[in-house]
């Protein structure tokens, strides 16, 4: 009988496969780094040949170190980063992948702004236009890029385009389209006075057949098998939205439970039965056939630490630890204080400001490379605490939540979240509840669960727990009004540097 499932985890840097047995074990696990290109500021694209290159690498490896027979996988699940925009020509060929921390709209966000565009798609699609947002990006192609928006023929997300190869099939999913604000959300389906708001009433027919996360998306094709060393016919479901792919493989699957991922992006998510609060969150998802996902995110997380780690620590001697270790071995060492650099996150810009940028506040001679670390680990867990502020003003409420992406990882940044935040933090046994998500996904579809909560409850386990040091209370209250204050105060400035890089880029142009 077979007995594994294989979940897929597509993120924008990286790609994951993992074989996982029935009760959560992880049997084999195989991972490549792509490559983004920046052909101007702002841009952020990727190969789709370099994508499935990778994917169709890391899936025969992880069958290979499995030494398991193809047959027994049972079906494929895949989960892929929500929101930027990936698309094939009119001959279904690769045309185009965008990232989601792309900010080239970011000038299109600010026009819509005055024009209250966000107040027409609010209501239908709970999300107001972002620069990363994959109606944004596509309204921004029909705009500077009439030639590449004439050769578009399917419009969808990272994990369609890997479903489409192993299966043939252009389809998307509910989760993921409701996640790029391209649904009406109460009625899960597409909508065209929403379209129209966004100039997008002429492009219906881009958009793919739309089916929910664990319905078989197709089977894999003879040409995918003989690429990956699947089984021709594997079941491949429609797979999700990567965020609620890390809630359901960290165990998070009842109402009012809470998900925090520090991976590329800062997600804080709660589990809801309605998909309306009291007030502006920044997105909303599915969760499964009736329930929803409160969502407020921006690319402001752990990719902060990636990139303080390969600019600074690249050629630095750790003894044999990985430079991640060290970086936590230096930010442990600090004793907070008062006077402590502060850090904004803001690398890719901010969910609040598509111009902001990052930097450190309040560097003196006497701090130190483990000061400024350490500053970056807490400037990244400010901006969840912003998101998560957003959510609870708005009637979301929650106590406890389950942190995961490479910021769970870490022994000192998930205390350092449960302090700035003020909660009690678990870490999921599990390091890739993405690809978890995504195979518990795939064994729903495949009849092996009833559903999410049944297949979580037998694959998830809970590893460590952390509670707030209500000592350090009084001391993250003060450095967070910082944090704020700084970033309201250097508003006009940031905006002044984009404009900047905008009439450089059009001289360039």
């Amino acid at each position: 009988m077979a007995d594994y499932l294989l979940g897929l985890d597509a993120g924008n840097t990286v790609i994951k496969a993992v074989i996982f047995d029935r009760e959560g074990n992880e049997i084999a696990a195989a991972s490549a780094e792509g490559h983004s290109r920046m052909p101007c500021p702002g841009h952020v694209e990727r190969g789709l040949d370099e994508l499935w290159t990778n994917a169709r690498k890391v899936i025969r490896t992880c069958i290979e170190q499995a030494a398991i027979p193809p047959r027994d996988i049972i079906a494929v699940g895949c989960a892929g980063h929500g929101n930027g925009l990936y698309a094939l020509d009119r001959n279904g060929e690769p045309l185009l992948g965008i990232q989601s921390l792309d900010t080239r709209a970011a000038a299109l966000v600010e026009e819509w702004q005055q024009q209250g565009v966000g107040d027409r798609t609010y209501p239908i699609g709970q999300q107001r236009p972002w620069p990363s947002q994959t109606p944004t990006l596509l309204a921004w192609l029909k705009r500077h890029r009439p030639e590449t928006f004439s050769m578009l023929g399917t419009v969808f997300l990272c994990k369609d385009f890997i479903v489409n190869r192993l299966t043939g099939a252009r389809v998307s999913e509910v989760s993921d389209m409701t996640g790029c604000g391209l649904l009406d959300v109460a009625n899960r389906r597409y909508d065209r006075v929403l379209m129209e708001a966004y100039g997008l009433g002429d492009c219906m027919q881009l958009l793919p057949p739309l089916i929910e996360s664990s319905d078989i998306a197709g089977y894999l094709t003879e040409e995918a098998a003989r690429q990956t060393g699947l089984a021709a016919g594997t079941a491949v479901v429609g797979g999700l939205f990567d965020v609620v792919a890390s809630a359901i493989g960290s165990g998070v699957t009842r109402t009012g439970a809470a998900s925090i991922i520090a991976g590329t992006w800062s997600i804080n998510q709660v589990i809801i039965d309605k998909p309306q609060l009291a007030g502006p969150v920044f997105m909303s998802s599915t969760f499964d056939r009736e329930r929803y996902m409160a969502i407020e995110s921006s690319a402001t997380s752990a990719a902060n630490l990636e990139w303080l780690v390969r600019e600074f620590f690249g050629d630095v001697s750790t003894g044999g630890r990985s430079p991640f270790d060290l970086c936590g071995e230096l930010a442990a060492g600090i004793e907070p204080a008062a006077d402590d650099p502060l850090y904004h996150p803001f690398l890719y810009g901010a969910q609040q400001n598509g111009n902001a940028r990052a930097g450190f506040y309040g560097v003196a001679g006497w701090h130190t490379r483990a000061h400024l670390v350490r500053a970056v680990l807490e400037g990244v867990a400010f901006g969840h605490r912003q998101h998560i502020e957003t959510m609870r003003n708005a009637g979301a409420a929650f106590d406890e939540a389950v942190l995961s992406g490479g910021g769970s990882r870490s022994l000192i940044w998930p205390q350092i979240f449960s302090d700035v935040l003020g909660l009690p933090v678990s870490i999921a046994r599990s390091r890739e509840t993405g690809a978890l998500g995504a195979a518990i996904t795939a064994g729903t579809g495949a009849g092996v669960f009833p559903d999410f909560a049944a297949g979580a409850a037998s694959m998830v386990r809970i590893e460590r727990n952390y509670a707030p040091n209500r000592l350090l209370e009084s001391h993250y209250e003060r450095r967070y009004g910082l944090y704020r204050d700084i970033a309201e105060a250097l508003a006009p400035i940031w905006r002044r540097l984009s404009s900047t890089v905008e009439r450089t880029a059009g001289a360039a142009a």
